[in-house]
């Protein structure tokens, strides 16, 4: 079963590092506030991942239908927020790096997690995607908890891993960037987070 962990490893490692509004998003926010940032929202989508794996792969089909069936409204949800989010990524303007102590960081890094974790996880028919991948990978060959328990863990540990990979390296520029940088890095992230939104609302249609 250990080939099973491995195959979730990647996966999770994979689907990670796909360009999306995520990954726009968590690239950001590690450039304008530091890796701890970056991987607190890397982090709400590794949850947010494992937590539709396990979904699929323990066949929660009560759970699953239920987000399946109200998937529109998710979507709805979902994309209102990317539309805000881009909008005021788009109109930010770069601010003097500070120490961020205390309450306020802590504050900050959980509403990048929540965030994250809430986006990702507006997105029901990601259960789909996890079914016929699970498949693909001979999960269906093992029907187990234990096999079922290895991939989800190996789908989360993929995820992270790609999360602190990108954490670590867009961090390095943290504090590093000028303002006229800084400020690209916005209007660009706004944009391409904007049209993510549009692109997921003009699906609905």
């Amino acid at each position: 079963m250990i080939t099973l962990f491995l195959k979730g490893l990647a996966f999770g490692f994979v689907l990670a590092a796909t360009v999306g509004p995520m990954w726009v998003l968590c690239f950001r926010r590690t450039l304008s506030q530091g890796a701890l940032a970056g991987l607190a929202s890397g982090m709400g989508i590794a949850v947010a991942d494992a937590l539709y794996g396990a979904v699929a792969a323990f066949g929660l089909t009560t759970i699953s239908s239920f987000l399946l069936a109200n998937q529109t409204w998710f979507a709805v949800g979902g994309g209102a927020f990317l539309l805000w989010l881009g909008a005021r990524t788009l109109l930010t303007k770069p601010e003097p790096v500070d120490a961020g102590e205390g309450g306020t960081a802590r504050r900050s890094l959980a509403a990048g997690f929540l965030s994250t974790l809430g986006l990702t996880l507006a997105n029901p028919p990601t259960i789909l995607a996890f079914v016929a991948i699970f498949s693909g990978i001979g999960l269906a060959a093992h029907p187990s908890a234990d096999a079922a328990g290895l991939v989800v863990l190996g789908v989360f540990l993929g995820s992270a891993a790609w999360w602190l990979v990108l954490a670590a390296t867009a961090g390095a520029l943290h504090g590093r960037l000028g303002p006229r940088l800084t400020r690209a890095i916005n209007v660009i992230s706004g944009l391409a987070i904007l049209g993510f939104a549009f692109w997921q609302l003009a699906t609905l249609v």
